[in-house]
Parts: structure tokens; sequence; C-alpha cells
């Protein structure tokens, strides 16, 4: 590790270098005699902010801004108030939304309720499966409901096993504009399982393939019917999807199976998904459940048999910042618009009132979402919006405490281990779209709000269909736009730290 005083001169070095052509052209009008160094100095040398960016060659817009963290004094700015998508970087508007509605230790519950009554074992009603939401529900959680259904004394049901998932508005996907085979982008139910994914594995069986979708978690893989593959003799398109009256229906193309291989899919009718599951879980322990039955709301007054709680919100958040799940952005969206007493019945009418939360408690002026996680190419933020939306959220809150480490690279793209910087940020990729958003800790201990957006709109709209998966120069943009927004990071440390 190398001392803050190294770190300011390497760094002045470098702003020097960069700068040497102009800033000591002329005769020195000053004595020679070593000054005190001064980050006027450092910032007088550095090249300006738009040569920066034009040197990375990016096409499309580029947008950002950087802001002290304590005070909200903008202190560097670049197209901030043309309005981008934020793509993933949403996600960190969502978490401070979910945290302001909700709570940082809400649960969200699964239930088994009935109205019914128990005599020697035997359940003389209907058992209610009741979903609330859970976004991180497994395979695993719902085997253990079921082993509680057998703790509670039930063996029998004689009536019907119903489902409810009303607590949420049920949405087919996230961005219906994606490709039909894309795992992050499943429906979303107040009954979620796996992230609404199903397991496509496949084997090769001398001329022919085996399939089998499961249900897989850590410790239970239940196959399932809901969703059906067949394998055509076709070479495109890979995956198409058919939703029947009764099943997902996939059809995969034999050249693209190889010798073997699995995939997640996503699911389209989760309630359906995981009725299924844990009706096979519970017949596993003994208890045969009819056929299931989607309803509405569960019987007014209805007796609590089972109940699992999910992690805390918190906890929930904080994978989510990790791991970029759009799933569960969208299901703590949802949840947060309706603890502010709006129902909505989309994920547009649901980002609506995010921007308008964002506008009243975080004072960004200008915001528009179409959905909770990024995943629409047509939810705008402007730069700085973002920047003022994490000065409100606080340098030491808790937002900042959820999102994720951010190694320093140099313009090599390799990670900078002696680094003084500390950034946290949350990162966002479309094709064509590259955002970075976050906080900067110096060497000093000024902390640093900042967000970067990179965006070539156009050339995302000249994509075809068959060119979305793998776009043409996705991966150079891509590339440049994270090499750019390293460089400013680092430029904003050598500056203002």
């Amino acid at each position: 590790m190398v001392s803050r005083r190294q770190f300011l001169i390497g760094a002045q070095s470098a702003l020097l270098s960069a700068g040497a052509g102009t800033a000591f052209a002329s005769a020195p009008e000053t004595s020679l005699f070593p000054q005190p160094r001064s980050s006027d100095l450092i910032r007088r040398a550095a090249p300006p902010l738009s040569d920066v960016i034009a040197a990375a060659g990016l096409p499309g817009r580029v947008g950002c801004a950087v802001a002290d963290a304590e005070t909200g004094e903008m202190l560097e700015l670049f197209n901030p108030f043309y309005p981008l998508p934020p793509a993933s970087v949403a996600k960190a508007v969502t978490t401070a939304y979910g945290l302001d509605r909700l709570g940082p230790g809400y649960r969200f519950p699964t239930r088994l309720v009935t109205d019914g009554t128990i005599i020697d074992g035997r359940l003389e009603g209907d058992l209610w499966l009741v979903g609330g939401g859970d976004p991180v529900l497994d395979t695993d959680a719902l085997d253990a409901m079921a082993h509680d259904l057998v703790d509670s004394g039930i063996r029998q049901v004689t009536g019907a096993f119903r489902v409810a998932a009303d607590a949420l508005p049920a949405i087919d996907q996230i961005d219906p504009g994606q490709l039909p085979h894309v795992g992050y982008n499943p429906s979303i139910s107040a009954l979620n399982l796996n992230f609404n994914r199903v397991f496509f594995e496949w084997e090769r069986t001398g001329e022919d393939y085996t399939v089998r979708m499961d249900a897989r978690s850590d410790n239970h893989s239940p196959s399932v019917t809901v969703s059906r593959m067949t394998v055509e003799a076709r070479d495109y398109p890979v995956y198409t999807f058919h939703r029947s009256a009764a099943w997902d229906e996939w059809t995969v193309a034999r050249s693209a199976l190889g010798n073997g291989g699995g995939r997640w899919l996503p699911v389209r009718r989760p309630p359906d998904y995981l009725a299924e599951v844990f009706q096979m879980l519970a017949r596993d322990r003994g208890i045969a459940l009819g056929t299931p039955v989607i309803s509405e709301n569960a019987p007014p007054g209805a007796r609590v048999v089972v109940e699992y709680a999910s992690p805390p919100l918190e906890d929930i958040l904080r994978g989510m910042m990790r791991w970029s799940t759009n799933l569960t952005a969208e299901v703590v969206g949802l949840s947060a618009t309706q603890a502010g007493g709006v129902r909505p019945t989309t994920l547009a009418e649901s980002g609506d009132a995010m921007a308008m939360w964002m506008r009243e408690r975080l004072g960004a002026r200008q915001a528009r979402f179409v959905d909770h996680s990024g995943l629409g190419v047509d939810s705008k933020l402007r730069p700085h919006d973002m920047t003022r939306a994490l000065v409100a959220a606080g340098p030491n809150g808790m937002l900042r405490g959820l999102m994720r480490d951010i190694p320093v690279l140099n313009d090599a793209g390799n990670r900078m281990p002696y680094s003084p910087l500390e950034v946290v940020a949350k990162t966002g990729t479309l094709n064509f779209v590259s955002t970075l958003a976050g906080y900067v800790r110096t060497p000093n201990g000024r902390s640093l709000a900042f967000s970067v957006f990179c965006a070539d709109l156009e050339r995302r709209a000249r994509l075809t269909h068959d060119q979305m998966e793998r776009p043409p120069g996705g991966r150079t943009y891509n590339g440049r736009a994270k090499r750019l927004q390293q460089a400013l990071v680092r430029r904003w440390g050598a500056l203002y730290g």
C-alpha cells in the first residue's frame, strides 16, 4: 500500500503530464524554489473534463456529475441535465424507496391458511397457499413449509388445494422487448419461486436427447410439468415460446444443444409453478393435495397453519445490489408503492410512483421509471439528479452500506491494489448502455457522490431482434465505457481528495 503522500504526488505527476503542453509553456512567474503542493495546482494542471470524455471515443451521449457527499456542492459536471437510461443503477433508487416505505426489517410472508377444522390429523376444509411477494423464496424453503405442515398435525386434506396470489399484480414480463428465453426477464407475482426461473437440462442419448425441466435449489430439484420442452430439428431460432392454456411450451433447436448442458429459463405462470412444486413436496411427506386451484383472496378470518418469513429486507437488498436480480427489484418496488397507498396494475404505474417519491424525498427534479430494475430502456434519469439523490441518502447512510465494493482499475483495465480510494457503487449494463453511480472515499476522508451515464441509443435502436443477445460492437462499447468510468473515478479522487 502506498501512502497518501505518494498517491497525491503520483496523481499530481500524471495530471501535470497531461497538461504539460500548456501549463509550463512560458517562463516561470514565481521562484523556482520548491513550493508547497496544493490541490489548486493539481486542478489547474488537469486536462478539461470534456477532453477526458472525448478521448474515450464513445459514440452517443455521456453525462456525469460529482459532488461533495456531505455538503452537496457540485464539483464537476458534464451533460448533467440530459436524461439517459440508468440501467441497473435504478436499483439503487429502488433500494432507497423500499427501505423508506417498508423498513429494513420488513419480511415477506408466505402462508398456509385454512378456514376448516383439523380432526384426528384430517383437515376438513380447503388448504390455501397465500403469497406475500417473497422474491427470494426457493424450493428448499417450500420443503420447509411442507415439513411444518406435517408438524402442525395435518396428515390429510379433504378440501381443495387453493393458491392465492393477489397480494401483488401479475406482471407477465418486465420488458416485453427482450428475447423470450432470457432468465433475467421473468414474470412477477405474489408467489415467486427460484426467481421465477425453471432449470432446463439436456443430455445426448444416441441420436436423440433426454430433457428435463426442474425447480432446483441447493437440496432439492423436483421435476415440473408446468414448463415443457421439445427438441426440434432446426438451426434457428434457438428457442421459441408459446403459452398454452395449461403449460409454458418451449422448443429448442437441436443444433444448439451439443452433448449436454443446462440453463435457466423464465417462468410465465409463477403461481402454477410454485403450487406444483409444493404439491410434490407435500406428497413426498405423505400429504396428498388435489390439483391446485388458482383463486383470488383467502377467506376472511382464515387461520394460519404455517408461515414462512423471508430474510429481512436489508439482507434481500444487499443481495440484489450485489447480483442485480431484476425480480427482487420489481417485487420490492411494487410492494413499496403499495405501502404508500397506491395499488398499481403495471410496472410503469409503480415506476411513476417511485419517480414522484424520488422528487419529493431525494430532490430529483426529473425522473422517469418504467420499472424498478432498470431493464426497460425507456426509464430516464439525469446524472445531476442521481448524484443529488446519493447526497440526500448520505455518505454514511444505509444505501451506501448496501452497495458493492468496486475495485479501482488502471488504464489497462488491471486492478490497482495500492489505490487509496474506497469506491462503492451500483453498476448498470444494457446493450450500448453502461452506468455507474455511488460513493468515493478519498485519502483525506472526504466523501464524494458521483454518477456516470453512457448510452448510444441510436446504435441500440438499430439492433435487430437476432442481434440482441450478442450485439455487434457491444463488448467494445461496454469496455470503453467502463474504462472511462474508472478514469473519472481516479480523476475525482486526485482532484478533490
